[in-house]
Parts: structure tokens; sequence; C-alpha cells
């Protein structure tokens, strides 16, 4: 390796991104990070590649990119990055590198990019080449198995419903199987799936696109991984875009999301009530309409969940019946849209008649792959250590379930973070007020996931770092996604001309 004066080090280290001043402590990883040379891409059409990316997106272009399985190990084993660009159509325009951070974990970007890249090139108006990646475990990036039975990668159990009354029993013992299936099985590959891992990475991909600053729209987790780079690496965040944010509390991290689900919903469902019970239902199809009164649609979906939780009933899915927690899931899941409440209301309506048979969505359906189960279990899980005591789960729980009835303590339950074997290669970053003033927040007021009060949180941590806009809808993600042309607007502006609002800011629906 070579050996660098203190002056000279420090310049190699700004060379490679790492921020830093003369006076700073140089740890063995950054001097390892700054000797360490980045290979260019080679870009092709994405469809001579394995990545499934939409039709639509033509010009899509795709390649890979290496990264270190340890970056305290830079030249030791190295994972490979699928990542992806659609290139401005205006070069005399572009001024700069947009990169679209995805959700999850377990978002494909590569994918996302596909759906949401011609919409977004047309708001960008040839400013940016856009680009986005799969994050290592996801899609076609190296990943990890944990080698699950179906039953467990079943969102309904992955996701530690409690049984029929609170009893936790069941989900308890689940989560203990996961959690050593994934010690047994997930290896050196799983142990490195962390938000600080993804941020490297991201920090690799600025110096391999060869960008001195990069610009960004992170969506939901996404956030938390654009406010963890923007932590590490200041000097390089040009426009920061954070879109439904969650509570970046490092003391709890993902644990503190989970349980502000149960809050979300709660914020999200009259939403869902008023639409269910609006007599224009009546005139879209019959059965839409789910009650006389916006009011009586919450307790005639409790009173549903509690009867499906003793009798569950036969769906159109051999072998997988609708259960309270399923149609519990069903509901979480339909929150995140108005444009899925349809279905929701089909399922309800179908539980509901004695001859009925439910349409399972999808997701619900089947189970999901090994590897995406083991990327959703394996970030939260080592990014921090959860409580392991099952008594203090089961207060928990049944405290949840009173104040919260509609997601029925699964917030607040033991996911197979609270028995993962390892403990996390180092602490949360902490997210503060100290860095650059170039990041815009915007929040739905009624997210069932990343809830408002939760993004409070993170408007508070950045301070003057921020901006938020305020989106007055319902639903998870918010720009170019419920047509709110004030929060659009905004965003867009910003991206493009770089004006930010100069306060908070409320957009009505």
């Amino acid at each position: 390796m070579t050996t660098y004066s203190r002056r000279a080090l420090v310049l190699a280290l700004s060379a490679a991104g790492v921020a830093t001043t003369l006076t700073a402590v140089v740890t063995p990883e950054v001097r390892a990070q700054a000797s360490t040379a980045v290979p260019a891409l080679n870009w092709r059409p994405c469809a001579e590649q394995a990545q499934s990316v939409e039709p639509a997106a033509v010009a899509q272009e795709c390649a890979e990119l290496p990264v270190p399985l340890d970056y305290r190990d830079p030249h030791g084993p190295q994972l490979t990055l699928a990542v992806s660009r659609l290139r401005s159509e205006r070069p005399e325009a572009r001024r700069g590198t947009l990169l679209f951070i995805p959700g999850g974990p377990g978002g494909s970007g590569v994918r996302q990019l596909g759906q949401k890249g011609d919409a977004l090139r047309r708001e960008m108006a040839g400013a940016y080449d856009i680009v986005s990646f799969d994050p290592r475990g996801v899609g076609g990036s190296t990943t990890a198995s944990c080698g699950l039975d179906a039953a467990d990668r079943d969102l309904v159990n992955l996701r530690p419903w409690p049984g029929p009354g609170g009893d936790i029993t069941e989900s308890v013992t689940r989560s203990r199987r996961i959690a050593d299936a994934c010690a047994r099985n997930g290896g050196p590959v799983l142990r490195s799936l962390t938000t600080a891992n993804e941020a490297r990475d991201i920090d690799r991909f600025r110096r391999a696109l060869g960008e001195e600053k990069l610009s960004a729209w992170g969506v939901s987790y996404g956030t938390y991984v654009g406010a963890v780079y923007a932590q590490k690496y200041p000097r390089h965040t040009d426009r920061w875009v954070l879109d439904s944010s969650g509570d970046p509390d490092p003391a709890r991290v993902a644990r503190g999301w989970a349980a502000n689900m149960a809050v979300g919903a709660d914020d999200r469902f009259p939403d869902f009530a008023a639409w269910a019970a609006d007599p224009a239902r009546d005139e879209e199809e019959p059965g839409l309409r789910l009650a006389e009164r916006t009011e009586d649609v919450r307790p005639l979906f409790l009173a549903l969940a509690t009867k499906l939780d003793r009798e569950p009933k036969e769906s159109t899915t051999p072998g997988t019946p609708l259960t309270g927690n399923r149609l519990r899931q069903a509901l979480q899941n339909a929150l995140y849209s108005d444009a899925s409440f349809p279905q929701l209301a089909r399922i309800i309506r179908a539980a509901m008649d004695p001859a009925g048979k439910p349409v399972l969505p999808a997701d619900l359906a089947q189970p999901l792959r090994d590897e995406d189960a083991a990327v959703t279990a394996a970030v939260i899980c080592n990014d921090v250590r959860w409580p392991g005591s099952v008594p203090a789960y089961e207060r928990a729980v049944a405290a949840d379930r009173v104040q919260h009835p509609l997601t029925a303590g699964m917030p607040a339950n033991a996911f197979a973070c609270s028995f993962w074997k390892d403990a996390p290669a180092e602490k949360p970053t902490r997210i503060t007020a100290e860095g650059p003033s170039n990041i815009l927040m915007i929040q739905n007021l009624r997210d069932p996931s990343t809830p408002y009060s939760g993004a409070l949180k993170m408007r508070e941590a950045l301070g003057d770092r921020a901006r938020l806009v305020t989106v007055d809808h319902g639903g998870h993600s918010v720009y170019l996604g419920n047509g709110n042309a004030c929060g659009d607007r905004t965003v867009t502006e910003f991206l493009t001309s770089g004006r930010r609002p100069a306060r908070d800011m409320y957009c009505a629906d």
C-alpha cells in the first residue's frame, strides 16, 4: 500500500470522497478507501443483462460495480452491484447526476428507475443523468439467502403478527427460527447488509461516475440511507430530497419504524373509511360501499378481523385462507395508495359474504423470494441491537393492541432481530444539523408506513440543513406519486433550479 505524508493523505482522502480536515483522526477504513481505485463502469443497454427493467425505459443502460464485501479490507472479497442510468437527453442542459435511492430495505433501484424514469426525465428537462442501483442483497446485485421455509417467508409471518387474543408464542418461535436460519446460512454477505455499507456503496458509485457531488431523491427507507450518506459525506451532496422519512433515532432505528406503523395506520385509516362510506362507491361498483357512515367502517373492519381469527375464510388461493392477520396485512398494504382501496373493499365484502371467496393480492397469496426475505430481515437487524426479553414484548404487545387495535400489536412484537445472532458491526449514524443546508424533505400528512410524527423527528435532527414540505394527503411516498401539484412543483423547482422554500411550507390536497 502507498505510504502517505499527513498532508498528502488528507488530499488523497478528499479526492476519494472522504470529508476530513488536517486535524481529523484518520481511521484504517478511511485510509484504505483513499488508496483504492474504482474501476470505470461499462455501460450497455439493460436488455443485454439479466436485470428486470420496464420495457418503456428503452434508453436505460446497465452496468456492474464491484464493491468490497468489507470496506475495512477493500482489496479483499468483492460483491457486485447492479447499477443503471438514463442519460440526459439534452447534454447542453445537463448540470450533474441525480441518484434515485430506493426504499425497502429490499427495493430495486434498477427496476424502479425503469418505472419512474420517464416521468422523472420530463420533470428534470435534461438537467441530470438519472441513476440508481440495486443495493447489495437486492435484485441483480450479489444476494444472500437465509434458507427459510416458504411459510416463514410469508409476509404475515415474516412480520410477527400475534395470534388470536394477542398471544405471541408462535410469532416468537418463528422469529427465533428465522434468526437461527439466517445465522446458519447467511454468511458474510448477509452480515454485510447494513445502511452504513449502502452509504459507502453510494459513494463508490459516485466515484465510478466521476462526479464530485451527487443530487439525490430518496424514498421511504431510502430517506434514511440518504440522511446517513449526507452525514458521512456532506461535501459530496448537491441537492438532496428526502421523500417520506422515518424517525432516525440511532438507539432504535428500524425498531422505531416498526413501532410507528401503528400510529401510521391510525393516521391513514380515516381516509379509507371516508372512501368506503361514500355513496359514490355504489355507482362505481356494487359492494364497494361498506357502510352508510364513515364512523361505522372501523368497527366493521375490527369485528371482521376478530371473526377471521376464529374462523379463517377460504380464499381463491388454495391452501391460503383469509385469516384475521392476513386481512390486517391487506389493510396495511392498501393504505399505501388510494388506488388500492377498491381491492381491499372487495376482500372485505367477500369475507362478509357467506358464499364469498376473497381474492388475495399477489403479495399476500405467495411467499417472498428467499433472497428478498433475507435482505428485508438482515438490514434492519444488522443496523442496531434489538432487545431480546420475551416478557417485555408480551407487555408491549398487550398495550399496543389496546392503543392501536388496527395493527393488533404486530408493530410492538418480537421480530427476528430480537434474536439475531450477530451484534452490529458498528453503531448507527447519528443524524445531526452539521453540514450544508441543501436538504428538502417532503411528507404526506397521513402516511401509514412512515408517519408524520416520525418525519418531524428527522426534521428536528437535521435542523437548519433542511426544509419540510407537508402535503395534506394520505399514502406512502409523495413526489410524482399522489398528484399533488404543489408538492411536485416544489421538488422539481429545487432539483432543477436550486430554489428551495425559505421556510417549512404546507401544500393543500
